[in-house]
């Protein structure tokens, strides 16, 4: 099939969940012979190990640069135009929607467009062209409250009730012309599907399970290990959590536990903000298998945030066992106590630690079966077939009704 795929970002690094779901399931689509042209508008420049990763997968890569969050189209439709704050950042881009617009001349077997926020350029080309799309939305953004308005003070409360407001009724507009809608965890489907009265279809996240096949973890090593994208605020609260309210139970009554941290943006004041000298600050970890290796357990303990958790997944792939909350495994079949460990306030996350980082052979039993769940549901295979799936189906209804 021809595929024209749209995104409000660059997939290369993989320094988000988000990024990592584009490029493998680009990668694997081309795999199978899809050829795909990808239109992004970024924020950050297409440098030549970007062009190097994804052109060998793509047909085309055409890249418009966004402006700056800061400017002053951006602030004035945040404050007065009717698509929310986040899809007014990304969006009232005359030049992404002439490109797009000049795409469409062209036949595509699908279009794909990626997050409800990346629309608004879109949505009138597609009217004048009558041309029918599939969207993947990766959270209910309307929904997901604190995690998106994180940064905000207190004082900016009604704004933020209000563009929650904005987002649901941008959703449902949104939503309703797809010609099908996707999501990545059963729940958000669910959801989605009871907001638009039809069904909405399933894309597993995944992993790469060969890739993190070989990894050993340290199971004597005592060390704890979070991996995430700070840029996101649930990650910073789960961190922010752990120095100031788990981290000092766990040396309390075991002094000798190291933590690792690191990912991509990590704030620079961090290191001095929390100065204990167990504490290993990484930044962004271009090989995870290097870390996952000398960590005997794998740390997310997430309270905020939706969709399912890319990094617990790898972790899993690892064969390390993970302590998490329930949001942290949420979107996942997995069973605490065999899949992984959780509990959901912090001192009862501390004691879980301590008493797991005593049991080596225990974190071993529940990083292997993790990993055999993960390789059976949630390989990146796995999703590539479900995606090819819901093209064939709607190419298949598509030519049913032109022939009709």
């Amino acid at each position: 099939m021809r595929i024209l795929w749209t995104l409000p970002y660059l997939p290369w690094p993989t320094t988000s969940g988000g990024k990592t779901r584009q490029f493998h399931l680009l990668r694997n689509l081309a795999a199978r012979g899809h050829r795909i042209t990808l239109l992004v508008q970024s924020k950050s420049e297409l440098d030549d190990d970007t062009r190097a990763a994804l052109e060998p997968w793509l047909e085309r890569l055409i890249v418009v640069p966004r402006r700056p969050l800061r400017s002053a189209r951006t602030l004035l439709a945040i404050a007065f135009a009717r698509p929310p704050m986040l899809a007014s950042a990304n969006g009232f881009s005359p030049q992404l929607q002439q490109q797009f617009e000049a795409l469409l001349q062209e036949h595509w077997d699908v279009i794909q467009i990626e997050h409800s926020y990346s629309f608004q350029p879109f949505e009138a080309p597609l009217r004048r062209a009558g041309k029918s799309f599939i969207m993947t939305e990766h959270n209910v953004e309307s929904g997901l409250g604190a995690a998106s308005y994180h940064h905000f003070p207190d004082w900016a409360r009604p704004f933020t009730r209000y563009d929650q407001w904005r987002y649901r009724h941008w959703e449902e507009r949104v939503f309703r012309q797809t010609r099908q809608l996707i999501a990545v965890t059963e729940d958000d489907a669910k959801g989605l599907s009871r907001m638009t009265s039809r069904a909405t279809s399933l894309v597993v996240n995944g992993v790469d399970c060969d890739y993190y096949a070989k990894v050993c973890p340290d199971r004597y090593s005592r060390r704890l290990l979070f991996i995430g994208n700070y840029e996101y605020g649930p990650n910073l609260d789960a961190m922010e959590w752990a120095l100031d309210h788990i981290m000092p139970k766990v040396w309390a009554i075991d002094p000798m536990v190291r933590l690792t941290i690191g990912g991509y943006a990590l704030p620079h004041d961090w290191p001095q903000r929390w100065g204990d000298p167990r504490i290993d600050w990484l930044g962004f970890v271009p090989d995870l298998r290097t870390v996952q290796n000398e960590a005997a357990i794998f740390f997310a303990p997430l309270r905020e945030g939706g969709g399912s958790k890319l990094k617990v997944l790898e972790a899993m792939a690892a064969g390390l066992a993970v302590v998490t909350t329930e949001q942290g495994v949420s979107g996942l079949k997995v069973v605490n106590g065999t899949h992984y460990l959780g509990c959901e306030d912090a001192h009862g996350l501390a004691l879980l630690l301590v008493e797991a980082l005593a049991q080596p052979p225990r974190l071993a039993k529940i990083g292997d079966a993790a990993r055999a769940y993960v390789r059976q549901y949630h390989d990146w295979s796995v999703s590539a077939a479900q995606l090819e799936g819901i093209y064939a189906q709607v190419h298949q209804q598509e030519d049913t009704h032109a022939c009709a």
